[in-house]
């Protein structure tokens, strides 16, 4: 017979920076759920961040396909705080180093063209 179900704990923790992390992990959520959004199984998760637990990333999208406007509104913040570092940085790269990084753009864009 099976026992009357209990609650579970979602294995999610804020750290440091105040990124979530899934359980005792280093794995960011914005991973898990971006995988899961691009069709990904909980099984091909776990494949991927072998520090993963299967019974965490069940609890953790099933959290999300409960909390989804909370997580969205997590993640697009997370990027917004990403893009505003990443433009930041940039502001501080000398004139070569972002030729540089102009002809590698050009470089990737020309080999994915082809």
């Amino acid at each position: 017979m099976i026992a009357t179900p209990v609650s579970v704990d979602v294995p999610l923790r804020r750290d440091e920076q105040g990124k979530l992390r899934i359980g005792g992990t280093r794995v960011l959520l914005e991973l898990v759920i971006r995988a899961f959004q691009n069709g990904e199984s909980p099984e091909g998760i776990v494949e991927s961040y072998s520090a993963l637990k299967l019974a965490d990333v069940y609890a953790v999208l099933a959290y999300y396909l409960s909390h989804r406007a909370e997580v969205d509104a997590y993640m697009q913040k997370s990027a917004a705080d990403a893009d505003r570092l990443q433009r930041e940085i940039e502001a501080n790269y000398s004139p070569e180093t972002l030729a540089l990084r102009a002809r590698l753009r050009a470089l990737r864009d020309d080999q994915a063209a082809s």
